[in-house]
């Protein structure tokens, strides 16, 4: 705090408490101790005791005057009066509203007694507030007008010193601020992080709001505090610390709010005195007293003035603070400006709602940061909801209408479901304000993945749209309000179907019932009324509905079905509850009865009216998947009999896929152990499968004769229908003992006679021969009880693979696709089984898949998933068509993941992945994902076998390189360039993240390539250098993965294999060795092996192995030598001169970076030279 002014404070802070009254003129010093910092409210207990403050401000000079005023409100006790004597201005924050409005008044006491102590008391609170830790000087001024004070005004830095500097004019005081220079970067109050920060931005506020109702009735006009207190936050907010800033800026806005507050009770003051005024002016002459007259006149010209001076002080803030800081380059301080404008544009408007303050609203919806353009949105909002403010908003909405508009689509969602709602307002309450263009785009935010925007943007189309009343007619008065509510039932329900057939979005109804959810829910769970206008006929009086628009009800019928059922939650939209409160459940359980005792009945009559639209019966079908399992209505068994019955009678009319699945799906619900009826909806099921299968084998033992299968196109579709109606049930149902794998297996042993099975009825044989297997597997617990079962199950599952290997090369692309799918289905599930069997019961046997059809999986992923664009492959697609380049995208990427859970569930070899590895880089984009997380997959099962996998892929895509180079041919589109296999082995690098982690396999991949390259190797004049010698730049990828000890320990390796051959570091041939010694030298420079190659290294000290000389200057260069002396090189070295450098300028280029030939000198050398002494800290691996 400011004590009391002294003469020699600024020179001796040590004094201050030596202060007196009689100085208080003259000029002072306050050291703020880390005690006194604005962050001492960190320390505090939790009650928030009150206690002394070191230094408190003016203790002596105030002692009495604070004891007796605090005795006076605490009822006149001792211990009161020293318990609120002590307490200055920056504690009483942490004291609450009550004990604010004491303190305070007790500083009025005492400003209106001393205002120049007590103003600097509450300088020294705003300066504490700011988290400042420095010292505080003042001086008396004498004029504003005084030009050598004004040019004392600085802000500055004394870097020797390492403090800041502040001069600012207070008038009548001129401050001095002085603090450490690294205070801009700690923490003060207001941004402290947690509930702290926001508590003491709450309290700050109160202070100030508490401290100008305070003085509205007294000091607040003496023309001194403030305007010493606009002054001091006006300089302080213009600082360029932070701190400062954004303090003083929230201390003078809310300062602005609290004098629009004064205004206001002025306002009303003036406007009852008027009142009064014009009352005693409409007396009689006799009743009239002039002097009343007078006084009450004289009352209504104080008000005016004192509100046009606090008018004038609004003025000097806004200018003075807001102009400058609402475009400050702190985002926070920009959002405290926009929050107070709105709030004052709305308090004040007779002073604020113009165009001159809206414009700066308008601006401001531009800026960069979502939270100022939340806070213009919220303050609009305010704004536009009160329909006296809003013929003053006319220019300001045609001017920013079309950016509120824009805000719509912002990247921030809650400024987008903030701005959706202001215009939701708007047009609530200014219908011409929107065009039809306007609505039409916002409306479309019904279809919004973000489930806020979307629901707000619903209650707009309803309340545009839904929620108009038809105009009464001369029939309606003769109508019960029972059948008027149908009628406006009726008019809603054909403006939504009407809406939803202009947007074209025909795929997005179960969207559009979510947005309405929340606001026309009424209307959309009125099952009744929805039922009975689907099923009523239309006549002269009443149209009804299309068959396109009966379509669409239907759907709407069945998502608000779903809606009730399973609450909000909704694939492919996010911002929904994902925890529902008690009175939700509540509600959606009362919802589920309402509609299963409603539908469970009107469902049979409706698929009986739509059984012959097959898009309209497929939604219908889907209902009683959301009926209420536990319903009592559901264990009425005619009623469940004759919606079983309806079903079935749908299913003998149609075979589309949509209808079957919905239906298969729906029997499963129907079936379950906790349905009630569950026992009718079985027979039900049971008898149309074996409906099913009588009416299919029937037809298969008039067609299938030996191994020909002759039927005419009748008969083939007709077993083709009943092929797709079992595979849809056997999907969703276990159909065992209909033992459809010995019905149906024949079919595939004569796809390829002369009289072969349509590629149609093939598929649905194999999927149904995949589904027998699953559920054959999947049951394994209940129906291998003996030896003979498990080897028969082997027996259909070797069957299985043996005839769908035989389809692998089917002439149709869609049997091919299938057949591989089914197979590594099969063999996945099997493999599951086998681990998480019980071993010591009967279980399923062991079956690996024979070579030939591993070989034919994989060649059968080369050939059909890594297509290129110039492929003719059969999987290739138009490339105009964006739609079906997707779909056989989506198609591929199912093909290689189906192969790739066969090697991470073991069922092939891992190193069969070493070919899908190959086109990590190439298809990156395509199934780079599904490649990756195959490699972390066999990773975590087996870490050295996953690298060498990636060891095998690097080197067959080198080997086949060779040979293309070797022949001579046409490049062939399965080889890679040498850049792109050195590129793929920079990506395998980079999955080696943990270095100690995966240690032993970046060794295993150095020893294993060195041995690739090396091995079988005999020099000879023909043959100077290995033929996969270049192999080695790029195995160069991975030495940065090694570790310092295992660095040298592969160079001791690659010695072993180089020390038996002639090595003529002269000739270009060997420039591969050369730069993978210098990329494993590198590594513990943390640079790469060019850069290591074409650095500049000073020559180290003679007679030391570069691994000595590494570990002693920590990894620097190993030391060069003569190349004279290479065969010795081991005992006896020497460093270059730089004449001898001179001596070599004839040197053959690198292919690397060219460099002077004293550096590639020293590069030969030292690349070659290996430590003959190890290092005591190191850690060898056995190579």
């Amino acid at each position: 705090m400011i004590p009391e002014p002294t003469a020699t404070a600024a020179s001796r802070p040590s004094e201050q408490n030596e202060n007196s009254q009689d100085e208080a003129n003259s000029s002072g010093a306050v050291n703020h101790s880390e005690d006194e910092s604005g962050n001492e409210n960190r320390q505090k207990s939790v009650r928030r005791r009150k206690r002394a403050h070191k230094g408190s401000e003016n203790v002596k000079q105030k002692r009495a005057k604070a004891g007796r005023s605090s005795a006076r409100r605490a009822g006149g006790s001792p211990r009161k009066q020293r318990h609120v004597e002590a307490v200055t201005l920056f504690e009483v924050i942490t004291m609450g509203r009550s004990a604010m409005q004491v303190v305070i008044d007790d500083w009025i006491e005492a400003y209106v007694r001393n205002r120049d102590s007590s103003l600097l008391d509450l300088i020294s609170f705003f300066i504490q507030c700011s988290g400042c830790k420095g010292v505080v000087t003042a001086e008396m001024c004498q004029s504003k007008d005084d030009g050598d004070v004004m040019s004392k005004m600085v802000e500055e830095m004394d870097e020797v010193a390492g403090l800041q500097y502040k001069k600012f004019l207070a008038f009548p005081w001129i401050l001095t601020v002085t603090w450490p220079m690294d205070t801009d970067s700690v923490e003060y109050p207001l941004i402290q992080p947690g509930p702290y920060g926001r508590w003491f931005h709450s309290e700050f506020c109160d202070f100030v709001s508490v401290l100008v109702a305070q003085c509205q009735h007294s000091v607040i006009f003496d023309s001194y505090l403030m305007n010493t207190l606009i002054s001091l936050l006006t300089e302080l907010s213009n600082s360029y610390i932070r701190a400062f800033r954004h303090t003083c800026t929230l201390a003078a806005v809310k300062l602005l709010s609290s004098l629009v507050g004064v205004a206001l009770s002025l306002s009303v003051s003036i406007e009852n005195s008027q009142r009064l005024f014009e009352v005693q002016k409409s007396k009689t002459m006799r009743q009239k007293s002039t002097q009343q007259l007078e006084r009450i006149q004289k009352t209504i010209t104080e008000l005016q003035e004192k509100r046009a001076e606090i008018e004038s002080m609004m003025d000097i803030v806004f200018k003075g603070v807001f102009l400058k800081r609402y475009r400050d380059v702190l985002s926070e301080i920009r959002s405290i400006c926009m929050e107070e404008l709105g709030l004052w544009m709305k308090r004040y408007s007779s002073a604020f709602l113009n165009d001159s303050y809206l414009k700066y609203m308008g601006w401001m919806m531009h800026d960069k940061i979502p939270d100022v353009r939340l806070k213009c949105v919220l303050g609009l909002q305010g704004l536009y909801g009160d329909p006296l403010l809003l013929p003053k908003m006319d220019l300001f909405t045609s001017r920013f209408k079309d950016r509120m508009i824009s805000m719509t689509l912002d990247k921030d969602n809650e400024v987008a479901v903030q701005t959706m709602k202001l215009l939701v307002l708007i047009s609530k309450t200014s219908d011409e304000v929107l065009s039809p263009e306007d609505y039409k785009q916002l409306l479309q935010f019904v279809y919004s993945s973000q489930r806020p925007l979307a629901a707000t943007a619903g209650e707009l189309l309803f309340s545009r749209l839904l929620n108009t009343v038809a105009p009464a007619s001369d029939t309606q008065d003769e109508m019960n309000e029972e059948e008027t509510q149908k009628q406006q039932t009726f008019i809603r329900l054909k403006a939504l179907l009407q809406f939803y057939q202009e947007s074209e979005l025909h795929k997005h109804v179960v969207y559009l019932v979510d947005s309405l959810w929340d606001c026309g829910g009424a209307l959309l769970k009125d099952w009744p009324t929805l039922t009975s206008v689907l099923l009523q006929d239309p006549s002269s009086q009443s149209p009804g509905l299309t068959q396109a628009e009966q379509a669409v009800l239907v759907e709407v019928l069945v998502a608000s079905v779903r809606q009730a059922s399973e609450g909000p939650a909704l694939a492919g939209r996010s911002g929904a509850k994902k925890v529902m409160s008690a009175r939700e459940k509540k509600i959606l359980y009362d919802d589920s009865t309402k509609l299963t005792e409603h539908l469970l009945t009107v469902l049979p009559k409706l698929l009986t009216k739509f059984s012959s639209s097959c898009d309209i019966v497929s939604s219908l079908v889907k209902i009683p998947q959301y009926f209420l399992p536990e319903c009592p209505e559901a264990e009425n068994t005619q009623a469940v009999s004759s919606l079983m019955a309806e079903i079935g009678s749908v299913l003998e009319l149609h075979s589309d896929p949509a209808v079957l699945e919905a239906a298969a799906r729906t029997y499963l619900s129907l079936c379950g152990e906790e349905t009630a009826g569950c026992s009718t909806a079985r027979a039900a099921r049971d008898s149309l499968v074996q409906r099913w299968v009588d009416h299919l084998t029937a037809l298969l033992g008039d067609s299938l004769k030996g191994d020909r299968l002759s039927s005419d196109k009748e008969k083939t579709g007709e077993i083709l229908a009943t092929l797709k109606k079992l595979r849809a049930f056997h999907n969703c149902h276990d159909l065992s003992r209909w033992n459809l794998f010995k019905l149906l297996s024949p079919l595939l042993s004569v796809e390829s006679s002369q009289g072969g099975a349509l590629p149609e009825v093939l598929c649905e044989v194999l999927q149904c021969l995949c589904y027998s297997m699953l559920w054959s597997l999947n049951t394994s617990s209940e129906t291998l009880t003996s030896r003979e079962r498990a080897v028969s199950q082997r027996l259909q599952l070797r069957l299985f693979c043996e005839r769908g290997h035989s389809c692998l090369s089917h002439s149709d692309h869609n049997l091919r696709q299938q057949a591989f799918l089914s197979i590594c289905d099969v063999l996945t599930a099997h493999s599951y089984q086998l681990h998480v069997w019980d071993p010591t019961s009967f279980g399923p046997l062991l079956y690996t898949p024979s070579p030939k059809l591993q070989r034919a999986l994989l060649n059968f992923v080369c050939v059909h998933v890594f297509v290129g664009p110039d492929c003719d492959s059969q999987c290739s697609v138009s490339e105009n068509s964006e739609v079906e380049r997707l779909e056989d995208l989506h198609k591929r990427r199912n093909l290689l993941a189906a192969y790739c859970k066969l090697i991470v569930h073991g069922v092939l070899e891992m190193s069969m992945a070493a070919e899908v590895f190959m086109y990590y880089r190439k298809y990156y984009n395509d199934f780079g994902d599904i490649i990756k997380e195959t490699m972390y997959k066999t990773r975590q099962i087996d870490k050295i076998e996953s690298a060498r996998t990636l060891v095998l892929c690097l080197q067959q895509l080198f080997v086949r390189l060779k040979r293309e180079q070797e022949s001579g041919g046409k490049a062939h589109p399965g080889v890679q360039t040498f850049t792109s296999i050195k590129e793929l082995a920079r990506r395998f690098a980079l999955t080696f993240g943990d270095l100690f982690k995966f240690r032993e396999c970046v060794v295993m991949i150095h020893r294993n390539s060195i041995e690739f390259v090396f091995q079988e190797f005999s020099q000879t004049p023909d043959t100077p250098t290995p033929p996969y010698l270049s192999y080695l730049t790029i195995l160069s990828e991975f030495s940065s993965k090694l570790l310092k000890p295992d660095k040298k320990t592969v160079l001791s390796y690659l010695q072993k294999h180089t020390a038996e051959h002639i090595i003529n570091l002269r000739e270009e041939c060997w420039q591969p060795l050369i730069y993978y010694r210098a990329s494993l030298l590198a590594v513990a420079e943390g640079e790469d092996a060019v850069s290591y190659v074409s650095s500049d290294r000073k020559p180290c000290m003679p007679n030391r192995s570069p691994f000595s000389k590494q570990k002693l200057e920590g990894s620097k260069s190993p030391c060069p030598f003569n190349p004279a002396d290479s065969k010795d090189s081991k005992a006896h070295r020497s460093s270059f001169s730089p004449s001898h450098q001179e001596k070599t300028p004839d040197m053959d280029p690198f292919s690397v970076p060219v460099e002077p030939p004293a550096k590639r000198l020293n590069i030969e050398a030292s690349v070659l030279s290996t430590g003959s002494e190890a290092d005591e800290d190191t850690v060898e691996i056995e190579l």
